[in-house]
């Protein structure tokens, strides 16, 4: 199987998003490299990094209630993904090496899909992804347009 390699393409512009797709190709490369040994150890490294990366995606679809279908994709993978560790731990690799020869055609479609799809949405309404905040993008008259987007309060949690 070859590596998950990161290009151009997967970059979507924002920042944070295109960092934790960095973590997950390098996560997907040592779970691929790993010793038989070590393949668990490597998987849960993986699944902690997805999870971290569609809370961080999803907190962000929260905060400007953006469509579901896209958590949905989160929720079912890591869905996958949780079944998968655990049939490993009980010694069945069978549905392990599937996934892992999946994961980069999945990772690919979703990055140019569905997290294009995010991060467009994200700068056309000018949210900042930093401080959970919009900052409404300029009419052609140079006044401020109306942000569609929540506030996320200091905890965390959505206000409008």
């Amino acid at each position: 199987m070859p590596d998950l390699v990161w290009s151009d393409e997967l970059e979507n512009d924002l920042a944070p998003m295109d960092d934790t797709h960095r973590e997950f190709v390098a996560s997907y490369n040592a779970l691929l490299a790993a010793a038989p040994e070590d393949l668990l150890a490597r998987f849960d490294t993986l699944v902690a990094q997805a999870k971290a990366h569609f809370d961080l995606e999803n907190g962000w679809m929260e905060a400007v209630d953006f469509p579901g279908c896209h958590r949905a994709e989160h929720d079912r993978v890591l869905a996958v993904m949780q079944d998968v560790r655990q049939r490993m731990a009980r010694g069945d690799l069978f549905f392990a090496r599937r996934l892992i020869e999946e994961l980069p055609v999945w990772f690919r479609n979703h990055v140019n899909g569905m997290d294009a799809a995010l991060a467009f949405h994200l700068a056309s309404i000018g949210f900042d992804v930093a401080s959970g905040t919009c900052t409404p993008p300029l009419d052609a008259a140079g006044g401020a347009r109306g942000c569609a987007c929540a506030v996320l309060s200091a905890e965390g949690e959505t206000e409008s």
